[in-house]
Protein backbone atom coordinates (compact mmCIF):
# COMPACT_ATOMS: atom_id res chain seq x y z
CA UNK A 1 0.00 0.00 0.00
CA UNK A 2 2.76 2.26 0.90
CA UNK A 3 3.97 1.84 -3.15
CA UNK A 4 0.21 2.88 -4.09
CA UNK A 5 0.22 5.82 -1.90
CA UNK A 6 3.87 7.05 -3.31
CA UNK A 7 2.83 6.72 -6.65
CA UNK A 8 -0.23 8.53 -6.45
CA UNK A 9 1.78 11.04 -5.08
CA UNK A 10 4.00 11.12 -7.93
CA UNK A 11 1.18 10.93 -10.35
CA UNK A 12 -0.21 13.83 -8.62
CA UNK A 13 2.36 16.39 -8.72
CA UNK A 14 3.29 15.50 -12.15
CA UNK A 15 -0.46 16.28 -12.95
CA UNK A 16 -1.12 19.34 -11.03
CA UNK A 17 2.47 20.73 -12.03
CA UNK A 18 2.20 19.96 -15.15
CA UNK A 19 -1.26 21.72 -15.80
CA UNK A 20 -0.33 24.89 -13.54
CA UNK A 21 2.64 25.08 -15.90
CA UNK A 22 0.46 25.14 -18.88
CA UNK A 23 -2.12 27.79 -16.84
CA UNK A 24 0.79 30.06 -16.16
CA UNK A 25 1.80 29.94 -20.15
CA UNK A 26 -1.32 30.51 -21.19
CA UNK A 27 -2.88 32.46 -18.98
CA UNK A 28 -0.19 34.73 -17.17
CA UNK A 29 2.09 34.69 -20.21
CA UNK A 30 4.98 32.89 -19.41
CA UNK A 31 7.37 31.55 -21.84
CA UNK A 32 6.11 28.50 -24.58
CA UNK A 33 9.12 26.70 -22.65
CA UNK A 34 6.63 26.49 -19.43
CA UNK A 35 3.86 25.11 -21.47
CA UNK A 36 6.09 22.31 -23.33
CA UNK A 37 7.69 21.42 -19.60
CA UNK A 38 3.78 21.21 -18.42
CA UNK A 39 2.48 18.93 -21.51
CA UNK A 40 5.62 16.80 -20.70
CA UNK A 41 4.83 16.89 -16.79
CA UNK A 42 1.46 15.43 -17.70
CA UNK A 43 2.77 12.77 -20.33
CA UNK A 44 4.68 11.72 -17.38
CA UNK A 45 1.73 11.49 -15.02
CA UNK A 46 0.27 9.11 -17.16
CA UNK A 47 3.11 6.75 -17.15
CA UNK A 48 2.98 7.44 -13.38
CA UNK A 49 -0.10 6.03 -12.61
CA UNK A 50 0.07 3.39 -15.20
CA UNK A 51 2.64 1.23 -12.49
CA UNK A 52 -0.26 0.89 -10.29
CA UNK A 53 -0.82 -3.20 -8.64
CA UNK A 54 -4.43 -2.87 -9.00
CA UNK A 55 -5.69 -4.53 -11.53
CA UNK A 56 -8.51 -2.29 -12.48
CA UNK A 57 -7.90 0.70 -14.64
CA UNK A 58 -11.16 2.38 -13.24
CA UNK A 59 -10.39 1.92 -9.76
CA UNK A 60 -7.60 2.74 -9.36
CA UNK A 61 -8.06 6.32 -11.93
CA UNK A 62 -11.35 7.08 -9.59
CA UNK A 63 -9.38 6.41 -6.42
CA UNK A 64 -6.73 8.71 -7.58
CA UNK A 65 -9.57 11.41 -8.84
CA UNK A 66 -10.02 11.32 -4.46
CA UNK A 67 -5.98 12.20 -4.05
CA UNK A 68 -6.01 14.55 -6.86
CA UNK A 69 -8.70 16.61 -5.62
CA UNK A 70 -6.91 16.72 -2.13
CA UNK A 71 -3.20 17.93 -3.51
CA UNK A 72 -4.78 20.55 -5.61
CA UNK A 73 -6.18 22.27 -2.55
CA UNK A 74 -2.76 21.35 -0.94
CA UNK A 75 -1.28 23.02 -3.76
CA UNK A 76 -3.44 26.31 -4.09
CA UNK A 77 -2.63 26.60 -0.53
CA UNK A 78 1.15 25.79 -0.64
CA UNK A 79 2.09 27.57 -4.37
CA UNK A 80 -0.76 29.68 -5.25
CA UNK A 81 -0.93 31.18 -1.42
CA UNK A 82 -4.85 30.45 -1.59
CA UNK A 83 -5.64 29.38 1.75
CA UNK A 84 -8.25 26.10 1.43
CA UNK A 85 -11.65 27.09 3.08
CA UNK A 86 -13.87 25.02 5.43
CA UNK A 87 -15.53 23.77 2.71
CA UNK A 88 -12.61 22.69 0.83
CA UNK A 89 -11.39 20.90 3.89
CA UNK A 90 -15.09 19.49 3.90
CA UNK A 91 -14.72 18.57 0.36
CA UNK A 92 -11.31 17.12 0.36
CA UNK A 93 -12.02 14.92 3.18
CA UNK A 94 -15.37 13.28 1.91
CA UNK A 95 -13.12 12.33 -1.34
CA UNK A 96 -10.56 10.35 0.95
CA UNK A 97 -13.13 8.52 2.53
CA UNK A 98 -14.68 7.67 -1.08
CA UNK A 99 -10.94 6.59 -1.92
CA UNK A 100 -10.76 4.76 0.94
CA UNK A 101 -14.08 2.63 0.54
CA UNK A 102 -13.15 2.39 -3.40
CA UNK A 103 -9.65 0.43 -2.25
CA UNK A 104 -9.93 -1.14 1.20
CA UNK A 105 -14.13 -2.31 0.65
CA UNK A 106 -13.86 -5.96 1.28
CA UNK A 107 -14.57 -7.52 -2.14
CA UNK A 108 -15.42 -11.31 -3.45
Amino acid sequence: MVNAIILFLLAGLAEIGGGYLIWLWLREGKPLSWGIFGGLSLALYGVIAAFQAFPSFGRVYAAYGGIFIVLSVLWGWGIDKKTPDFYDWIGAAICIVGVAVMLFAPRQ
